[in-house]
């Protein structure tokens, strides 16, 4: 993968709902001001993250990405659990965004029965993810970058309002920034903006996948680096934008907030047929990330396999070198995610929905945590100038996303709709931890080696 392909696969993971639907609602309850801070903390911490995961990809490029990195620099049952709590994020994401594709999808085919397009759409992801790579570079850079101009238009045209350079077509639309403050700079005080901020953090979630693939990227110590500092401008410029486009031109008390504030100020500018445009960027902007979430867990079963923590078969690639067994691992569990959407919506789902909250949380992390070690024992034998990419602000960098994280996950425990996140993510981590130091996976000692990658495939790697 070059540059341009890694900013598409980080884009295509973060982009989604996050910031087409959620933003809204927190106006809401946090102010318009208040929604910015928690999406600018957000987007603070994920900077420090990605330059954390920055020096351990430059120095050791491998598909297992995080999960190598806990296993040598923490241990191998932080490692194990790390891993499956990434599989779990992006196949819970895979259900849920299948089935809101196929509730989508009715608005144009209301006929047709949802369970069809979600068939279809998963039957493209995993083609996509099974043929040569190139298949999936290039539907990813397609999608990502459809959803990314389309969010840049956006905020352009937000900002034409703004500024009455454009002919508004609705006398509710506020003109100036006047609508940020009108109730206050915070009309519900601090509470609503700290218990924002974990789902600021989950808002960036997917920015990691360049970690994810620097196993798989050409020059990586020139292209990771550069793919990471282009996603985050590209991010934060887009995320706060629209945040800010939607405060100013929004009342609080508007309820398209909660429901569709893009369709509301795309109409209001006159925009035709602007719910149809939103619903069509709403699929492809679901579809691209669950394309980019079943590319990063299926590469999870592959690290877990090489390493013996599970079946080494799971870790079979096909002809194109891919982990076929790990994508029909992760399909299989989209699916029953899927299922449980339908079937156990209030119980089975709405446990594995906090349980993804956590993980993205759980992952930064171990993320720092492991770069924090890694220095520490690099420097042992090693001069810190034979590091070609190193983490700005050592250690303080890590320990600051190690803190702001910790933070986050404690706000949960105060927001009584964020709280199960806490209830289910701290006992199934520690479960899973206590489950590898008991049975003791047939783990292959690959961190023997402190700064070794992980092996190429050979001939006898394939099917």
């Amino acid at each position: 993968m070059n540059t341009n392909q890694l900013i598409a696969l980080s884009l295509g993971g973060v982009i989604g709902t996050g910031i087409f639907m959620s933003p809204g609602y927190f106006i809401q309850s946090a102010g318009a001001t208040g929604t910015i801070i928690a999406y600018l903390i957000g987007a603070v911490l994920v900077c420090l993250v990605m330059q954390c995961l920055s020096e351990l990809s430059v120095f050791s490029p491998t598909t297992g990405s995080f999960h190598d990195y806990a296993n040598k620099f923490i241990n191998p049952g932080v490692g194990f659990v790390v891993a499956w709590l990434y599989w779990l994020t992006w196949t819970i994401a895979l259900g849920s965004n299948l089935l809101t594709i196929g509730l989508l999808m009715q608005r144009w085919f209301p006929h047709q029965p949802i369970w069809l397009w979600c068939l279809l759409f998963g039957a493209i992801i995993f083609v996509l993810n099974l043929g040569q790579l190139s298949w999936f570079n290039k539907s990813e850079s397609l999608t990502s970058w459809i959803k990314t101009i389309a969010l840049l238009v956006f905020v352009v045209i937000g900002f034409l309002l703004i500024f009455r350079l454009v002919p508004v077509h609705a006398t509710t639309l506020s003109a100036g920034f006047g609508e940020l403050t009108s109730r206050g700079w915070f009309p519900h005080g601090f509470g609503p903006i700290f218990a924002t901020v974990l789902t600021a953090n989950f808002a960036y979630s997917g920015a990691e996948m360049i970690g994810v693939a620097a196993g798989e990227a050409k020059n990586p110590e020139k292209t990771i680096p550069s793919a990471t500092r282009r996603t985050l401008f590209i991010l934060i410029v887009l995320f706060i934008g629209a945040i800010l486009v939607m405060g100013t031109l929004l009342s609080p008390s508007d309820k398209a907030l909660a429901t569709s504030p893009f369709v509301a100020i795309l109409n209001q500018a006159g925009i035709p047929w602007a719910a149809d445009i939103m619903n069509a960027v709403l699929i492809i902007t679901l579809f691209s990330a669950s394309n980019a979430g079943v590319y990063a867990a299926s590469r999870m079963i592959w690290s877990l396999a090489d390493k013996g923590e599970i079946s080494p078969k799971l870790g079979k690639l096909s002809r194109h070198g891919l982990p076929v067994y790990g994508l029909l691992l992760t399909m299989a569990g989209g699916a029953l995610s899927l299922l449980s959407s339908i079937y156990a919506a209030q119980t089975v789902y709405l446990a594995l929905n906090a349980l993804s909250a956590f993980a993205v949380v759980a992952v930064w992390i171990i993320i720092a945590w492991a770069q924090l070690n890694f220095r520490q024992q690099f420097l042992k034998s090693h001069q810190l100038s034979e590091l070609k990419y190193r983490t700005p602000l050592y250690p303080l960098t890590p320990i600051l996303v190690i803190l702001i994280c910790l933070a986050s996950i404690v706000g949960i425990g105060f927001d009584p709709n964020q709280r199960i996140a806490l209830i289910i993510g701290v006992p199934f981590s520690l479960l899973l931890y206590l489950f590898y130091i008991i049975f003791k996976p047939n783990y292959k000692g690959q961190t023997q080696h402190e700064f070794s990658q992980l092996a190429q495939p050979t001939k006898n790697d394939f099917i």
